[in-house]
């Protein structure tokens, strides 16, 4: 990815977290002002779970201003993975809603405590609903546009927001009838959270911890590398290393040995270049003499 693209992709990202910040605001104290007057524990921690999303909108920006730290002494494949760290600390976050969002909802089940809802709580529902579906699609929309994986998990955390509220409106309407219905609907949320949560830390440290590449990724390197070798060189063993800006790759490949150094260096140079340009990756080849290796079909699979 170029300096001119990571830089509107972060510019992108940090309106995105500002849009969801301004937003997320308002819901808490609208959903706050009618969980106090219904009287409900799950209306209450729904306003919470939105507040937390104001919080994990700061993170965002400041995971994606850190990210774009050039690369240094310290750090020589740059900073990108500080938008994992900051995702990571998201799914963390929403671990701790969940759990507050449960203990509460025990609570008022072993106190028998029933919510009594009025017109204003299932305004305020209705309007949390549309609004949060509605960041979770643009969060969506820019994750999918700048490859921003902490933006879409912060759209995550709105759509978590906008399901858990459908839920509570849907508890509204049987409340009158369960004195249980909000205290079960609160648990409902928060599991739902806790998953949301699983989710987004599984993903982010796979790729802090390395994955193995896909297979469509495995089948056009194969293409590419075979393509600007001009003939079949088996390239096997590859290791791709995700920094989020950019992707690092190593593999092995087989030359005849009879080649000069300086031939097998034009090859590799040539392989090197057309993954640079087709693909975005930075690759290093290694060359192994294919008269003193067989080949094995897995391996090189």
């Amino acid at each position: 990815m170029s300096t001119q693209s990571n830089i509107t992709s972060s510019r992108l990202s940090i309106r995105a977290g500002w849009v969801s910040i301004f937003t997320n605001l308002g819901l808490f104290a609208l959903k706050y002002w009618a969980g106090l007057a219904s009287g409900s524990v799950a209306l209450i921690a729904d306003a919470w779970h939105t507040l937390s999303d104001s919080i994990s909108s700061v993170l965002v920006i400041g995971g994606v201003k850190l990210s774009q730290k050039p690369a240094d002494k310290s750090h020589p494949f740059g900073h990108g993975r500080y938008e994992l760290i900051a995702t990571i600390i998201i799914g963390c976050l929403l671990i701790w809603v969940s759990y507050n969002f449960l203990a509460e909802s025990v609570e008022k089940l072993q106190n028998k405590e029933a919510a009594k809802y009025g017109a204003f709580a299932i305004i305020a529902t209705i309007i949390s609903v549309i609004s949060k579906e509605g960041l979770a699609q643009y969060s969506f929309y820019i994750g999918r546009k700048t490859n921003s994986r902490v933006v879409s998990a912060d759209g995550w955390h709105h759509r978590s927001d906008a399901i858990s509220s459908i839920v509570i409106l849907v508890g509204i309407f049987i409340g009158r009838y369960f004195w249980w219905a909000d205290g079960v609907l609160g648990i409902i949320v928060s599991l739902f959270i806790l998953y949301t949560a699983y989710k987004i830390i599984k993903e982010s440290s796979h790729t802090i911890l390395g994955e193995k590449p896909e297979p469509q990724l495995v089948s056009k390197l194969i293409s590419v590398t075979n393509a600007a070798a001009g003939s079949n060189v088996f390239p096997h063993h590859f290791h791709i290393h995700n920094y989020v800006n950019h992707k690092e790759l190593t593999f092995h490949i087989y030359l005849p040995d009879n080649y000069t150094i300086s031939k097998a260096h034009e090859i590799t140079n040539a392989i090197e270049g057309c993954i640079a340009e087709e693909l975005g990756i930075t690759a290093t080849i290694h060359v192994e003499p294919h008269e003193h290796m067989a080949i094995d079909d897995d391996e090189i699979v």
